[in-house]
């Protein structure tokens, strides 16, 4: 064996070990927790290449410190409902990472909201937030509570007493949480309510994603499903394709996509499907985002309320199924890990060509190799669904010089962000001999930046 030949592959089996001497690490501390040990594997696959370049960062050992959060709070929150019975929830905050900037991350109000979710979460926006080239650490949070079927006087009551105990951590300048599943701008409204109460000041900078009268930014709603879109057109425009014409499904019916849906429909292209935990509509007229609104507006209603405008449209109670509709590009927008190797066989073989994470890590890992395996372009969730939390920080940025920019100003600000972040993916996979991988692009081009700055403030 050549002598360079020998020394590359004892360097490579150095930091092979060093990846798994990390994992042994996150498992032992966090048995339990399989979404954020899903999220830590899937990360640190990434990185082998990076660490045989650049040996600094195992002499720093900033991966050890990296995977391992700040600050986790975990709090209980009482509340009365409308029968005046105490009810009692779990809080959750998850400061994971300040290398780069105060934290800045979600908060989702969900039952299946645990420590395991919002450290997955955390960490995910670590690298999400630094991509976006904005000044901003990662965090998340939330509490295993459910807004739906709960009256606006339950939530208030609820939002109150999660503010109570939360602004104790948060702060303009500490950490900065917004919307996620659950959280739009009534919850979003009463807790900086509450936190108004409580600092005895008025900080538009606590929260972002508030309402346009009391700081909020024009553009924050739409943000993640138009940045998804940006990212997505980049990414066909590369492949000598387009969304024009091209057949889209959905998952999901929220902002994130609400909003994909109707960028992509003005950029000409056909959505068909979209769904929500019950189920799923197929509308081969196309979706009317217009009707999906109304009745997400109405919070009682399901998705297959859209039938009671467009009769013929289809409704199916498996939201998994959806999957099976035939389709160009697919955009998973819902939750984790609805696409797994079953349902990304199933778009192969309908002739999918595009696969696009709106929500947090919708793929599994099996999911992603079939993609990859069959050179379907796939964008990973930290750089498609980036558009949110830039917004966020322009959001801060207008609290902080206590100025608004109209629609438009931010949205061009938003196709630029989304614009770089797609190319700074792709050098970056191009920098480590991984052309074409948007995955290991993303995950070097978002650790880079926040390992250099970790290195930079000592230990």
């Amino acid at each position: 064996m050549p002598t360079k030949t020998k020394k590359n592959h004892t360097e490579q089996e150095k930091v092979e070990k060093y990846l798994d001497y990390i994992l042994t690490i996150v498992k032992r501390r966090n048995p339990h927790e399989k979404e954020f040990l899903q999220a830590v594997k899937m990360f640190l696959h990434s990185l082998t290449s990076v660490f045989i370049k650049n040996p600094k960062y195992m002499e720093h050992n900033i991966l050890e410190r990296m995977v391992e959060p700040e600050r986790v709070i975990t709090f209980q929150v009482p509340w009365v409902d409308d029968h005046g019975k105490m009810q009692v929830n779990r809080g959750y905050r998850v400061q994971f990472n300040s290398a780069i900037g105060p934290y800045k991350g979600g908060l989702r109000f969900h039952p299946s909201v645990s420590t395991s979710i919002v450290k997955f979460l955390g960490f995910e926006q670590i690298f999400k937030n630094s991509l976006t080239g904005q000044p901003i650490g990662g965090g998340k949070g939330g509490a295993d509570f459910n807004p739906k079927g709960k009256s606006n006087n339950e939530i208030m009551r609820f939002c109150q007493s999660f503010m109570t105990e939360l602004a104790k951590y948060i702060g303009p300048d500490i950490d900065i949480p917004a919307g996620d599943i659950g959280v739009g701008k009534r919850e979003l409204g009463y807790l900086f309510g509450q936190y108004k109460r409580i600092s005895g000041q008025y900080h538009a900078g606590v929260l972002t994603g508030k309402g346009l009268s009391y700081g909020g930014s024009l553009g924050r709603t739409e943000a993640t499903g138009y940045g998804t879109i940006y990212f997505v057109d980049e990414m066909l425009k590369d492949a000598d394709l387009s969304l024009e014409d091209s057949t889209v499904v959905v998952s999901g019916s929220g902002n994130v996509s609400i909003y994909a849906m109707e960028k992509a429909i003005s950029l000409g292209a056909n959505v068909v499907a979209c769904s929500d935990s019950d189920g799923y509509i197929y509308d081969e007229n196309g979706i009317n985002v217009e009707t999906v609104k109304k009745v997400k507006e109405q919070n009682s209603d399901r998705i297959h309320a859209y039938l009671k405008e467009h009769q013929d449209a289809k409704y199916f109670s498996d939201c998994s199924g959806i999957w099976s509709i035939p389709c160009d590009v697919a955009l998973p927008c819902a939750t984790q890990n609805e696409i797994d190797r079953v349902e990304a066989n199933q778009l192969l073989v309908n002739g999918v060509k595009a696969v696009a994470e709106g929500a947090n890590m919708p793929c599994t890992s099996e999911a992603i190799r079939v993609f990859q395996t069959h050179d379907i372009l796939f964008a990973p969730a930290k750089a498609v669904n980036a558009g949110g939390v830039a917004a966020s920080a322009l959001e801060m940025a207008q609290n902080s010089s206590r100025i608004s920019w109209s629609f438009e100003e931010v949205d061009t600000m938003l196709q630029e962000i989304m614009k770089n972040i797609y190319t700074n993916c792709v050098q970056a996979a191009e920098n480590y001999n991984h052309s074409g991988n948007l995955v290991i692009g993303a995950d070097i081009a978002g650790f880079t930046k926040v390992a250099d700055t970790m290195i930079e403030h000592g230990a």
